[in-house]
């Protein structure tokens, strides 16, 4: 699978981007601190941390006996600039059609 690819995977769950969002809004937190925010286990947390880690989304950071999440930038901005090719290229089909079509 493509990195954007498990990106999308990743971001498919809406527990997920509740978690990435929840993430973004408190610019870290352990998965003790998330399931606090959101209405899931602990251990529900972990598995959803997991897999968005996998996919590069989230970083982890041992904090003495925590581990401490933070969201990843990057593979977010690599996932929009596909959506952006991908969109442009649509458009230049799309403005073709309608040039052939208003002949």
């Amino acid at each position: 699978m493509t990195d954007a690819g498990r990106i999308f995977d990743a971001l498919g769950d809406p527990t997920r981007r509740r978690v990435i969002t929840e993430l973004a809004t408190l610019g870290s937190a352990s998965s003790t601190e998330l399931a606090r925010a959101l209405p899931i286990t602990r251990q529900a947390v972990s598995k959803h941390l997991d897999a968005l880690a996998e996919a590069g989304l989230v970083s982890a950071e041992r904090s003495g006996r925590a581990v401490v999440y933070r969201v990843t930038p990057a593979p977010f901005n690599d996932a929009m600039s596909w959506m952006t090719d991908v969109g442009s290229a649509w458009d230049a089909r799309l403005a073709k059609l309608r040039k052939q079509v208003r002949r």
